[in-house]
């Protein structure tokens, strides 16, 4: 699928390097098929024509979106950045609405001074998963903050993964009910875990301390698993 700029009428127009890659990589030809989108609809649609740094299509019939079985708002802490953008890949594949990358006591300072510089590299990220995933939209990308920024948030339900021994796993925290409209908030530690401060901190502001069992699992790992635990159990219960 591809993001087009513009949907006018009956046709639409693709641009920049999504066109060249439609019309110099793939080879494409008139009369060629493909998924596209403006964020707020998919079709079918079928190359009409091409310009010098455009694609025209002609729309076919629209295609039904899936749609995320609820909004979740995931907060990652920083870790190394490719095993960070795995993340983003992941999480925009599942479907999260939202990602706020989190500043932890133990993540690395290089990291700190890093990441904002890396931002437009992450929009990208995250426009190209959407499209390889039929996403019709794409999450919200916050400028990296503070954890003690990111818990006040107010959400219908607020989820800590704790790598130690000792909290609820997963799936017995989530509520019984569950709807599409429900907010969910998950934090996700950073490399060799959380801080006792931090643990304490999230306590106080009410978020519900999770885990994924017995297994060790590293910190990208233990964030895609939890995020598909959740939207898994929503699909299944909204």
């Amino acid at each position: 699928m591809f993001y087009v700029q513009e949907v006018r009428g009956e046709q639409a127009t693709l641009r920049g390097e999504a066109a060249q890659h439609v019309r110099k990589v793939l080879r494409a030809e008139r009369g060629q098929r493909y998924e596209i989108s403006n964020f707020e609809s998919i079709w079918l649609a079928e190359i009409a024509d091409f310009g010098k740094d455009t694609v025209q299509f002609n729309l076919l019939s629209p295609v039904e979106a899936v749609t995320p079985p609820a909004a979740l708002h995931l907060f990652p802490a920083l870790i190394k950045f490719d095993h960070f953008e795995w993340i983003l890949e992941k999480a925009t594949e599942l479907g999260v609405e939202r990602i706020t990358p989190i500043y932890a006591l133990r993540t690395d300072k290089g990291l700190d001074q890093a990441a904002p510089k890396r931002m437009e590299r992450w929009r990208k990220i995250l426009y190209e998963s959407g499209q390889q995933a039929r996403r019709l939209k794409l999450p919200e990308l916050d400028v990296p903050c503070r954890l003690e920024q990111a818990l006040p948030r107010v959400l219908d339900h607020k989820y800590w993964m704790e790598e130690q021994q000792g909290p609820l796993p997963i799936l017995k925290a989530l509520p019984a009910q569950r709807a599409q409209t429900d907010t969910i908030g998950l934090l996700c530690g950073p490399e060799g875990g959380w801080d006792d401060r931090e643990r304490a901190a999230a306590a106080a502001a009410g978020w519900t301390s999770v885990s994924l069992g017995r297994q060790i699992l590293r910190a990208e790992t233990a964030a895609v698993a939890g995020l598909a635990v959740i939207m898994a159990a929503w699909d299944c219960g909204a």
